[in-house]
């Protein structure tokens, strides 16, 4: 936890005058994207908003009369049914409103507490730099309505956020488990060049070259996208084997997850087990390795400074190594080769970032193989753009048994262990 600081103050809102824009980044025409006749759209779950608005608020009050945690002194939390800012409360009195802004998100049956420890360390390290949200917009139960539904709601709460800082200029995704898939769908809803056609006014015809270059590199809500971060991430789905360790690898066992996966987790099980077939198209996970419509999945991705999978390479019983860490099984590392990166880093066992001519050669190697499955479809598609891999082991740790949940640090008393995987992905943050 933090250590006693009067300045550090965790609130959901900036002064009112904070949160008075000084201009308006987003417009009714700016929403376009969210198209009224579209099945993915606003229009497709607006008449549950505010049945979920009341299901959070009641989750969220019984969770805390049930779990209280302890707050160190000079840390104020404020709750709204937005999620929660975590920021350094003097930025707003004697500095400028720190310009990065950090979106946390959950994964399934969580909530914004199981980011809560990994939030203040945020702020402890960077007190006027970052602004941390945690999401809320999908909780508990709320995760199992699907990665699209889930993904529109992030994207408005994200849009919400942005309004209520119109100080900040940058933007970044740290995403756990589902959460990292509903963070993918998102910013694909939230791309947008449109946001930079003021450029083109006649005020601004001088500087209209480098408002192309802006415009060819692209926004997140209006923000610069820096970082997308996911832990334990299920990128590949849960279909195939040890996709789902849980399942042992047996073949009769994975089958039939595939099948029943609805009655489990709704939706989301059809879209995690690429059972999903919504008015005859490909599986939304599938969809979501390319450009679709107007959802720009892979142009999202690509307009980010960085691009990090943090993944288990054992006892996460979740999510596999291979859908983690978006690889197919001979690019696995040998477990012999596991070893520690940094003494400082216990549990970071691996590193590995592609190069732009490694992704020339994947692509020029399989380009005449027509011969493909549904993994190998989303592996190709995901890694047209590169990334970090960082693979983590708890091997030698007693909280090993709870990979899934102690690489984030979901409870500090419980996951204490993944502490040195968050502090690694801080310290690496590209601000």
């Amino acid at each position: 936890m933090l250590a006693s600081d009067s300045s550090s103050v965790l609130r959901t809102k900036p002064p009112v005058s904070a949160r008075t824009p000084s201009r308006s980044r987003f417009t009714a025409g700016d929403l376009a994207c969210f198209a009224p006749g579209s099945r993915s759209g606003p229009n497709f779950v607006r008449h549950k908003l505010h049945l979920n608005s009341i299901k959070m608020e009641v989750i969220r009050r019984m969770g805390r009369g049930c779990f209280k945690s302890r707050q160190d002194k000079g840390l104020k939390v404020e709750a709204d049914s937005g999620g929660e800012d975590f920021f350094d409360a003097s930025a707003t009195v004697a500095k400028p409103v720190a310009e990065h802004l950090v979106i946390m998100v959950n994964g399934i049956i969580g909530s914004a507490a199981d980011w809560r420890w990994a939030a203040e360390q945020f702020v402890k390290k960077f007190p006027e730099k970052v602004i941390v949200h945690r999401s809320e917009c999908n909780s508990s139960r709320l995760t199992f309505d699907g990665v699209d539904t889930m993904g529109e709601r992030l994207a408005e709460e994200v849009l919400s956020v942005v309004r209520r800082w119109p100080e900040v200029q940058k933007i970044s995704f740290v995403a756990h488990s589902l959460g990292g898939l509903v963070a993918r769908y998102a910013i694909g809803r939230l791309h947008d060049t449109s946001t930079l056609e003021h450029c083109f006014s006649e005020e601004q015809t001088k500087n209209s070259k480098q408002c192309v270059e802006q415009r060819h590199e692209g926004k997140i809500a209006g923000l610069e996208p820096m970082n997308f971060i996911t832990f334990a991430t299920p990128h590949l789905g849960s279909r195939g084997n040890k996709q789902l360790p849980l399942l042992c690898g047996l073949p009769f066992l994975e089958k039939r997850a595939s099948q029943t996966a609805h009655l489990v987790a709704g939706r989301s099980g059809k879209h995690l087990f690429l059972m999903d077939n919504d008015d005859g198209k490909p599986p939304l996970l599938l969809r979501m390795t390319n450009d679709s419509d107007d959802l720009k999945f892979l142009s999202s991705l690509r307009v980010f400074k960085r691009r990090v999978a943090y993944a288990n390479a054992n006892y996460d019983h979740m999510v596999g190594w291979r859908t983690s860490s978006i690889r197919r099984q001979h690019e696995l590392p040998p477990k012999s080769n596991l070893h520690v990166v940094d003494e400082k880093y216990p549990h970071i066992v691996y590193i590995k970032g592609d190069t732009a001519s490694e992704i020339r050669n994947k692509e020029s190697s399989i380009a005449g193989d027509q011969t493909t499955d549904l993994e190998e479809e989303m592996i190709r598609g995901l890694t047209g753009v590169p990334w970090e891999r960082v693979d983590v082991s708890f091997h030698n740790s007693r909280q090993r048994y709870i990979a899934h949940s102690t690489i984030q640090v979901k409870t500090y008393w419980l996951n204490s262990d993944g502490a040195d995987v968050v502090f690694h992905m801080i310290d690496n943050f590209l601000l």
